[in-house]
């Protein structure tokens, strides 16, 4: 009971500074919204604004392509040709692909 008593006394003479450690504790750690969880969250939105940057340049450069496509007949004769491989009759095409050995030698086109 002397402990209990002691402990009692403790309190109410420490009252202000108990509640403003059980709030920090709850406003810090505890809480939905605590500082942890909203510092988690900053960083996150961080994280999804960079990505929303990424993809917005990357869909104005596809864009900008499609446009060149659509006004452009040459560009949709160079897309073919690079991409999709696609040749004029009686034209020979040759795909060179790069060697990662550097004892090959290097092949170029004639």
């Amino acid at each position: 009971m002397g402990r209990l008593l002691t402990f009692w006394n403790h309190v109410r003479r420490y009252k202000y500074l108990a509640a403003f450690i059980i709030f920090l504790l709850i406003i810090g750690v505890l809480d939905e919204n605590s500082l942890y969880t909203r510092y988690q969250r900053r960083v996150e939105i961080e994280n999804l604004k960079q990505e929303i940057n990424k993809y917005q340049s990357q869909y104005d450069a596809e864009t900008a392509q499609l446009q060149a496509l659509q006004n452009d007949p040459t560009a949709v004769e160079r897309m073919a040709r690079e991409r999709y491989f696609m040749k004029r009759p009686n034209e020979d095409v040759f795909v060179f692909v790069a060697d990662t050995a550097e004892t090959q030698p290097d092949i170029t086109s004639r």
